[in-house]
């Protein structure tokens, strides 16, 4: 489902330095074998499966129509390639960031889901709920949330008043725009799962700083 607060309104009278909108697509990847496996990537770098590929050629023209000025990337190839369908488009080249890099999962990186949750029920428990895992080496959602949101207000400060399309994955895209939004962690879990090749549009103006204008979006 896509859900969309529709075109911006610039208020009569308002310097152009207020009025001015800079925008970021936080673009997830396209698929792997291991998001259709249900498996845990992290920061493994994994390949586009053929459906990935197919999906970044159909989401890059579409997000080619929103005439992008900057396309930058995590430097993990199924992002890095996703973006890449997009600069074949447009001709702009692509940046790549390792601060957009995916959570670090320790040592669930390459388990499936349901093999987690075998072996450790009660940290795969508090993962799904959002809560801290101690003791496992993944990364905390502050550490992911503080990485990401940085990259991203570097990327936003390249492009006053632009359009820039960032190629990511989930986990870093919802905590790095959360923290962005200033969300708490209990609102940041109503954040639906961004699904494979779609983006999330943040818009930040001078006056309302940086707002939420599109989730899941195609």
């Amino acid at each position: 489902m896509t859900w969309s607060a529709g075109p911006p309104v610039t208020p009569a009278g308002w310097p152009d330095e207020r009025a001015r909108v800079t925008r970021l697509l936080l673009w997830r990847h396209g698929q792997t074998e291991w998001n259709a496996d249900g498996r845990v990537q992290g920061q493994f770098d994994v390949e586009l499966s053929a459906a990935g590929v197919a999906q970044a050629g159909a989401m890059a023209v579409r997000l080619a129509e929103e005439r992008p000025d900057l396309i930058v990337s995590s430097d993990l190839h199924r992002a890095a390639d996703t973006a890449a369908a997009l600069a074949a488009i447009t001709g702009l080249d692509v940046g790549h960031d390792q601060r957009l890099r995916e959570r670090h999962f320790g040592p669930w990186q390459g388990m499936l889901n349901s093999e987690i949750a075998e072996r450790w029920p009660d940290e795969y428990a508090l993962w799904k709920a959002g809560e801290p895992v101690p003791g496992l080496d993944i990364e905390s959602a502050e550490d992911v949330a503080k990485r990401v949101s940085v990259a991203l207000q570097d990327v936003a400060d390249r492009v006053p008043g632009g359009t820039a399309v960032v190629a990511t994955h989930g986990a870093a895209a919802r905590h790095g725009c959360g923290a962005l939004l200033g969300w708490p962690r209990a609102v940041l879990r109503t954040f639906a799962v961004l699904a494979n090749c779609h983006w999330t549009e943040l818009r930040y103006d001078a006056v309302r700083g940086w707002q939420l204008w599109a989730h899941n979006a195609r």
